[in-house]
């Protein structure tokens, strides 16, 4: 059965609080007639630090979306393959064992994908497939767990190593000061998460279904809207509340799999914000306490788009992990409205 293994991440050294970034908002936006919502909007997502990969008064310039695309790959190829190398240990796995690269990320764009660049220079196989995905935003990390999943369910003996990059802060428009924009600059930090998947052997969860979910008519409300300057983010007033629809969505997998998604053991889910998180709390009857690993990850690294899941499994293994065979739910949100959701059962042996 594929196991999903631990996972590594990294944020880059630049810090930036919940403080600095309130001043800034007041002192760059103070003429806006909606200053006060969007400050306090940006303190009610409960972020407190968030990490940059430029020092703060680069990310506040814009030298141009070609500048920022050749950072995002210069800054991709530094940083990457640590947190690759981590994780490869984190699955007793080396490079010549991997079978599949998911690379994601939604933050800046190479052809071909990083993934090449890898093979290339990791020592991984010329064989090795290589499935870039680059426009499932936030949702992108629970994606990238399912298509591993998928790979390894049908090549019982392959591995897959899943990369999440994301450096949002090279998303950064000064123009842009719709409430959704001003409230996405105090929200998004820089974050690379990565983790296999492996067919046979490992130590992690154990996955035996997953499933994907797009709430009709809603491809609007999380989007890039592609200008000469870059990606300009642009988001809905109506996303905080996509938890009602997609909460009997998460029920209804675990029903077909014959659990009970309000008793579950862990839960493993993207923390987009703390309303989110509220309302999966409340919709599916669990209690707060169990998205601890999310919240944890929003609180310290804001939200670092497809690399969240990761990092949240990351501290669900910091923590000791949970008993064997222990029942839990992952699931990433993000443009479509899409879900990507799995069920597994953590697994101590090897």
């Amino acid at each position: 059965m594929a196991t999903l293994c631990r996972p590594a991440v990294s944020v880059p050294e630049h810090v930036i609080t919940m403080e600095e970034t309130l001043d800034l908002a007041r002192s760059r936006h103070a003429g806006h007639p909606q200053l006060g919502l969007a400050l306090r909007l940006m303190e009610n997502t409960g972020v407190q630090t968030r990490h940059l990969v430029q020092p703060l008064a680069e990310t506040l310039a814009h030298p141009g979306f070609e500048a920022r695309n050749r950072l995002y790959a210069a800054e991709a190829k530094a940083r990457v393959p640590l947190v690759v190398r981590r994780a490869l240990e984190g699955s007793e796995l080396q490079a010549a064992q991997i079978d599949m690269i998911i690379y994601v990320s939604c933050t800046g764009f190479m052809m071909p994908s990083l993934t090449a660049w890898l093979i290339n220079t990791m020592g991984f196989p010329s064989h090795t497939r290589q499935i870039p995905i680059a426009q499932l935003g936030c949702a992108a990390g629970g994606a990238a767990i399912n298509r591993a999943h998928d790979f390894c369910t049908a090549y019982p003996q392959a591995n897959a190593l899943i990369v999440a990059c994301e450096f949002c802060s090279l998303c950064y428009q000064p123009t842009d000061t719709g409430i959704g924009s001003l409230l996405s600059n105090g929200l998004f930090g820089d974050g690379i998460a990565a983790a296999v998947v492996r067919g046979t052997g490992g130590h992690g969860i154990c996955l035996e279904r997953n499933g994907s979910y797009l709430i009709p008519g809603t491809e609007d409300w999380i989007a890039y809207d592609v200008r000469a300057t870059g990606f300009h983010f642009l988001l809905d007033k109506r996303v905080p509340g996509t938890m009602e629809p997609l909460a009997p969505v998460l029920r209804g997998l675990a029903d077909e799999h014959g659990w009970d998604a309000s008793d579950l053991d862990f839960y493993i889910v993207h923390a987009g914000g703390p309303r989110i998180l509220d309302d999966l709390s409340t919709f599916l009857q669990v209690r707060p306490e169990a998205f601890r690993h999310s919240r944890a990850t929003l609180t310290e690294y804001g939200n670092i788009a497809s690399a969240v899941v990761l990092d949240a499994l990351r501290r669900l293994f910091d923590e000791g992990g949970a008993a064997d065979q222990a029942r839990g739910l992952l699931a990433g949100f993000g443009p479509g409205i899409t879900a990507e959701m799995a069920l597994g059962r953590w697994s101590r042996t090897p």
